[in-house]
């Protein structure tokens, strides 16, 4: 392994050491009544929803409010825009093999997105955000909350496992959460590498994050379900895009 994958690992693994605890949020039985249920109790619990206000014209899209016609990769609950330079990596859950997040590499970053079930009507953001923060410094790292491109976010330093540490020679790594709320889904983006500290670079991959499209289904779930991934279906877009 060169020493650029190495690195690139180590990095990898310092975002999901957090993932596991952080992303994956409990979900109750799938009966409509419940659902129902929930999202009225969500209304006096979460706040308004958190979105950039063009979202809907800039993305992230909901699959009723892209073109029909533009080529993606078919990943479920996602669909991502190909483009030259752009590796695609699934994240797979090792007891029970089902695919939890997608990983994105693009312009020496990385870029991890999970679409969840929301209420119709009340976000999650709001709410999400306080959970991870509390998780990171259960960790032993520090946040700090700011204002971003999509609102809210999170800017994290988090701790490298001892592997990582010994392999990368450092001790810690910058990470960036940020989260967009949606029409009965909210999408998660974890942003690692140069884009956490290069403002060209934090372009491409904001731009990238904007281009992603949620497909929610019509299937009711309990809100914080994570909607399914699934391996990519091929289509004749997909050139430039590496699949791992």
């Amino acid at each position: 392994m060169s020493r650029k994958s190495r690195r690139e690992a180590a990095e990898a693994e310092a975002v999901e050491s957090v993932e596991v605890d952080a992303v994956e949020i409990a979900s109750d039985d799938d009966a409509v009544e419940l659902v129902e249920a929930e999202e009225a109790e969500t209304s006096l619990v979460f706040d308004d929803k958190s979105a950039p206000a063009d979202r809907a014209e800039e993305g992230p899209l909901d699959e009723t409010e892209a073109n029909p016609v533009r080529p993606y990769v078919d990943l479920g609950g996602v669909k991502i825009v190909p483009r030259e330079g752009l590796h695609l990596r699934l994240e797979v859950e090792e007891g029970s093999k089902r695919v939890v997040a997608v990983g994105l590499d693009f312009a020496k970053s990385t870029l991890q997105v999970q679409p969840f079930a929301a209420p119709r009507s009340t976000g999650l953001w709001h709410e999400i955000r306080d959970q991870i923060a509390d998780q990171i410094r259960k960790q032993g790292g520090t946040t700090s909350e700011v204002d971003g491109p999509f609102g809210p976010e999170i800017r994290a330093e988090i701790p490298v496992a001892a592997g990582a540490e010994a392999t990368a020679g450092q001790t810690s790594r910058l990470a960036r959460f940020v989260g967009v709320d949606g029409p009965r889904w909210f999408l998660r983006g974890v942003i690692a590498g140069d884009a956490t500290v290069d403002p060209e670079a934090a372009e491409k991959i904001e731009e990238l994050f904007r281009s992603v499209v949620v497909v929610r289904g019509t299937e009711p779930m309990p809100p914080r379900d994570l909607i399914p991934l699934h391996m990519p279906k091929s289509t004749p877009g997909d050139a430039g895009t590496t699949t791992v």
